[in-house]
């Protein structure tokens, strides 16, 4: 059977079966669990597929947004996951999840992930405060420095109210490959939980050294624009998945994409954007089921370069 595409495969069963109201997850191994990695600095366990907010969330007041918006949050928790990732420069999207949050009382299942990205302490310590309101929470699980804007400033205030229980975990974070080595310097000079870097089946230099840093210093790895901002899909559009990809449980290309994120031993979680929620049951399908070996991973990229 030919497969035209991600939209084609969420038009289908998984579309019919959400609109039916039925148990999300059916992508990628039926009723298998939502795989977890463990966060190396505490040892907690976090499923491997989460979702990231940046456009998506950045929405008005209109009902019917906000009512799709929340069964993608319901998919996320039913499906088995909890990350969601965020950040003031998203503009209104702390607050619609926090909004979002609370009017499903759903706030003690979600790993709430943000940012603060900007200058000096005070500024910091404001926009800090604000990610708090508008999540409407006391705590805050990980707060990352955004794209190392005054990294040493902000990192000072976070480990202090880490301290005082407000954050749970510390990371830092960037969207290019351009920033990798200034990533490393501060990864190798500060004891962090966390990073986040762009990652894919297309854009793979941080195999090189910053994902065997992080592995080696037990830091743990998320995953941004995994789908390379929509471009991987335009790639694929109107070919059928692999069938290798298929005997490995990927049902749809998003699948394969992210099975070949997770398929790196040093990666913890991978967080796809996205306003639907038959997408957020697909994306979660790439995390149930068995992982790419190396040379599964090598397959994937041979069959990317040769559309």
């Amino acid at each position: 059977m030919r497969r035209a595409g991600r939209r084609a495969f969420c038009k289908g069963a998984l579309g019919a079966a959400l609109m039916a109201g039925l148990a999300p997850g059916i992508a990628g191994g039926q009723g298998t669990p939502l795989q977890k990695r463990t966060i190396p600095k505490s040892g907690e366990a976090t499923p491997v597929v989460g979702v990231g907010t940046w456009q998506t969330f950045d929405i008005g007041d209109d009902a019917a947004d906000r009512a799709r918006l929340g069964r993608v949050l319901d998919v996320l928790f039913a499906g088995g996951g909890s990350v969601i990732d965020s950040s003031p420069m998203y503009l209104r999207a702390e607050g619609v999840v926090g909004d979002l949050l609370a009017a499903a009382a759903s706030r003690s299942r979600a790993f709430l992930a943000t940012k603060v990205w900007t200058e000096g302490e005070a500024e910091g310590r404001a926009q800090m405060e604000q990610s708090f309101r508008r999540f409407r929470t006391d705590r805050i699980d990980l707060m990352q420095v955004h794209n190392l804007v005054d990294w040493r400033t902000q990192l000072r205030t976070m480990r202090a109210w880490r301290e005082a229980g407000r954050f749970r975990y510390l990371g830092i974070t960037h969207y290019t490959p351009s920033a990798f080595d200034e990533l490393e310097t501060v990864l190798r000079a500060e004891p962090l939980d966390f990073l986040q870097i762009p990652y894919s089946i297309a854009v793979t230099d941080a195999e090189a050294r910053l994902l065997p840093l992080a592995r080696d210093l037990g830091v743990a790895v998320i995953a941004n624009r995994p789908f390379e901002g929509g471009d991987l899909f335009a790639r694929t559009r109107g070919t059928a998945v692999p069938q290798f990809a298929r005997e490995l449980g990927c049902e749809s290309w998003a699948q394969m994409f992210l099975k070949y994120i997770l398929g790196h031993p040093a990666m913890t979680c991978a967080i796809p954007g996205t306003a639907r929620p038959e997408y957020m049951a697909d994306n979660l399908g790439a995390g149930r089921g068995p992982m790419p070996d190396e040379a599964a991973r090598g397959k994937m990229r041979d069959a990317l370069a040769r559309l």
